[in-house]
């Protein structure tokens, strides 16, 4: 098993890079106490700088797995993938809603018509 962990700059995640699980003290140890463990790994071996946020795999914490490109939400301490499309807007659950719902079915979002297109 291996520990994941973004590089945020400016609430952006700029990096991901895996390290290995007994750096961070696992099994023995869960998040959030793996984190200061391998942020320390991070720093003092690894020597790179920045702020290092341990991100899941499985989704266990901080929302969804981080990629590059996604954004940090420090308040709420959770990951944001990237905004689809203009209009979408974040919902209270840190996903991103269409002005409308999605029809049941085969659907593509039009966001010039701002409207569900029939695949």
């Amino acid at each position: 098993m291996m520990a994941h962990f973004a590089k945020v700059e400016n609430s952006l995640v700029t990096q991901v890079i895996v390290i290995s699980n007994d750096v961070c003290g696992e099994p023995t140890l869960d998040f959030p106490e793996t984190e200061a463990l391998g942020q320390t790994f991070i720093a003092d071996t690894l020597k790179l700088e920045g702020t290092w946020k341990q991100t899941s795999l499985n989704n266990n914490f901080r929302g969804t797995y981080a990629g590059i490109g996604y954004t940090y939400d420090a308040d709420a301490d959770v990951f944001i993938v990237p905004q689809p499309f203009p209009s979408w807007t974040l919902d209270a659950n840190h996903d991103w809603q269409p002005p409308t719902p999605k029809p049941e079915g085969d659907y593509s979002w039009n966001e010039e018509e701002l409207e569900w297109v029939a695949i």
